[in-house]
């Protein structure tokens, strides 16, 4: 005797669909999430070398000044020496407190500044070259790679230390670096901020 084989109504065709559906949707939100979670690990990384690269060129130039003030030996204003020179007359003296990352600032602090690792060059604020970005803190250079066009959301903020009456402290003042980097991240989270602080002595006799 033959018998009948009963198919699937379709309200259970519609409910195996729709939880389906809940799968996949659910699928896609968790590898969107990995995906915004690994741009933003990404983006982090990039930023972190661009600050490293700013507290290297300082040092570099500071160095390269110690050098030739030690040595008594004059310097043009386009040699490291020069260049660390001319940041360190823009450095405000009375000291200024540097501003609170507390979001992306914009315009940039008036006495704000970048460099350019690849040139060690010295850019203030004036030069137009410390911008907005819209994507994360980085320095974009010309197609040559060569020439800095722009700073996005990437700055240096000096503090010089207090003028002391001691002899021995007002001949080797430091002045506090704060290296500063924030943009909108990918995703719906906050803005992101990054920075640290390079402290340097400069000799004075």
């Amino acid at each position: 005797m033959l018998k009948l084989q009963r198919g699937d109504t379709l309200i259970e065709v519609l409910f195996a669909f729709s939880i389906l559906s809940l799968v996949v949707v659910g699928a896609m939100a968790i590898m969107n999430q990995g995906s915004i979670a690994s741009q933003r690990a990404l983006e982090t990384t990039l930023v972190r070398q661009e600050i490293d690269a700013q507290a290297t060129t300082l040092r570099f130039l500071h160095d390269a000044y110690v050098a030739k003030y030690q040595a008594g030996i004059t310097y043009e204003a386009n040699t490291p020496a020069g260049q660390w020179d001319l940041l360190t007359k823009s450095i405000p003296d009375p000291p200024v407190a540097a501003s609170a990352l507390r979001a992306c600032p914009f315009p940039r602090p008036p006495k704000s500044f970048i460099l350019d690792p690849v040139n060690a060059k010295f850019y203030s604020v004036s030069s137009n070259k410390l911008v907005g970005g819209d994507t994360f803190a980085q320095l974009r250079y010309d197609s040559t790679g060569t020439i800095l066009n722009t700073a996005d959301d990437l700055w240096i903020e000096a503090v010089r230390s207090k003028a002391s009456g001691d002899t021995n402290q007002s001949n080797t003042r430091y002045i506090d670096f704060h290296i500063y980097a924030c943009w909108d991240a990918p995703g719906q989270g906050p803005v992101m901020t990054l920075g640290t602080i390079v402290r340097l002595y400069e000799p004075r006799g």
